[in-house]
């Protein structure tokens, strides 16, 4: 083992800082876990409270939590079924242009967005989706139509989260795709042409069976966001209006923990989520295996 070790010292030193910070930031905090199961407040030591055991845990039973559950589901899995096939579809249309400069173009246009915060691109979606002085809502005013509350709406929040989602993250996303796509033999396209085949058969019977391996261990990777549907983007467009479908899972604990000094509900809530995500991960590993048998471990 010393010499296997020894052999590879170099390739252990390079990945050194990151188990490091991982250790730091990811193992090290699991230690507040235990204020789920306490009576934490403020000014106490966490190893100082009293065990409450599972008291923190009855906002299993509060009716506004189960709502923050479905608008959470709702959110995501409409996230995923249209976020997760775009950056394929997009990897594959980029992966035909045939002109490297406007290859180039297309890829840095479509990566630019990922660069911005979520800040940004919420005061963005208000420069543009405003009530009053809106360019869309000008656009509707122009074309006869009434102005439409679209931050406001109950209707269009979800909407306007999945597609500012995917305007931001789309392109960037394709880079795990476009590397894979490169790995490929370019002899079987070659066979291909000559056996006959089309475009959409190239695609079907070559790139798709190519990357399948790198779109299994990204599905595994994107499941546990079925639970957390990021609060950095819904925090920003989240007001009065449309607070009925907006809160969700992240809104609720931030709320509660930070905001209302429940702790120990709110550390509960999040203990839960990571749990079920947990479950999702090796779940969604497991059957990938089965299917295809490429997973993460």
């Amino acid at each position: 083992m010393y010499n296997k070790i020894y052999k590879y010292r170099w390739q252990y030193l390079m990945i050194l800082p990151g188990v490091v910070l991982l250790f730091l930031f990811s193992y090290i905090p699991m230690a507040g876990i235990q204020v789920a199961f306490k009576d934490f407040q403020i000014g106490t030591s966490i190893w100082d409270s009293t065990w409450a055991g599972l008291d923190n845990f009855t906002f299993l039973e509060d009716p506004q939590f189960l709502t923050v559950v479905k608008n959470t589901l709702y959110i995501s899995v409409l996230k995923f079924i249209c976020g997760f096939p775009a950056p394929i579809l997009l990897a594959l249309l980029i992966n035909e242009v045939t002109r490297p400069a406007f290859k180039r173009f297309v890829q840095s246009v479509s990566y630019l967005p990922h660069f911005f915060s979520w800040i940004v691109v919420a005061y963005i979606l208000q420069s543009f989706l405003t009530l009053d002085g809106g360019l869309v809502n000008q656009f509707i005013g122009q074309a006869g139509g009434e102005p439409v509350f679209f931050l406001g709406s109950t209707e269009w929040f979800r909407p306007m989260v999945v597609f500012s989602g995917l305007w931001k993250e789309t392109g960037w996303n394709t880079i795990l795709y476009l590397a894979a796509i490169t790995t490929i033999d370019p002899q079987l396209y070659e066979s291909a042409k000559v056996e006959g085949a089309g475009k959409l058969a190239q695609i079907r019977h070559i790139t798709l069976p190519g990357i399948m391996p790198t779109i299994s261990i990204v599905l595994i990777l994107s499941i546990p966001s079925l639970i957390t549907v990021g609060m950095d983007q819904i925090y920003p467009l989240m007001n009065s209006a449309n607070h009925s479908v907006a809160d969700v899972l992240d809104t609720y604990i931030l709320r509660n923990g930070l905001q209302q000094g429940y702790f120990g509900m709110a550390t509960a809530a999040g203990l839960l989520s990571s749990l079920i995500s947990l479950i999702l991960v090796v779940s969604t590993n497991q059957l990938s295996r089965k299917l295809n048998g490429e997973g993460l471990w």
